[in-house]
């Protein structure tokens, strides 16, 4: 991501955000140290019947809330179950569930009590249980919501 000129990032971020909204296909957006830049991006270049969703969220709730009230979803990984993870979980109480996603971002990025190893797809329910937790509701919940905003968000 640190390999080609932050300008020509930023240039083809653009591209694909406009090429989202012609195709009417959601944005899948994987911000890495550029919080602000993206939300900015999104709100100068997103107007108009743009979706999508910011993947491997590790943002603050007020970088959350910028990007709900854009229309996207957040997506969380097994960040959320990390040790020192408690910012994360406290953002993930406070959202409404039906804008949240879960995801492992395989092979990266393994849950608690993988963490370390490579991570696969049935390490989302580490994600999901975690989740559940936070917010005091079961883990059947957060799985029907969250497979319920993936349906929604991609036509499925």
């Amino acid at each position: 991501y640190n390999h080609s000129p932050r300008q020509i990032q930023i240039e083809l971020f653009c591209r694909f955000i406009h090429m989202a909204r012609e195709t009417g296909l959601p944005l899948v957006v994987h911000n890495r140290e550029a919080q602000r830049e993206v939300v900015e991006l999104l709100r100068r270049e997103g107007k108009g019947d743009l979706r999508g969703v910011v993947h491997c969220f590790t943002g603050n709730y007020e970088a959350a809330r910028e990007i709900l009230d854009m229309g996207f979803y957040l997506s969380f990984t097994g960040i959320i179950t990390f040790k020192n993870a408690d910012s994360l979980r406290d953002v993930v109480r406070k959202l409404p569930l039906n804008r949240v996603l879960v995801e492992t971002d395989s092979p990266y990025l393994a849950p608690v009590p993988h963490r370390g190893k490579r991570n696969e797809p049935a390490h989302v329910r580490f994600v999901a249980q975690t989740i559940a937790a936070v917010r005091g509701i079961s883990l059947e919940e957060v799985a029907e919501a969250t497979s319920n905003n993936a349906r929604s968000l991609f036509e499925i």
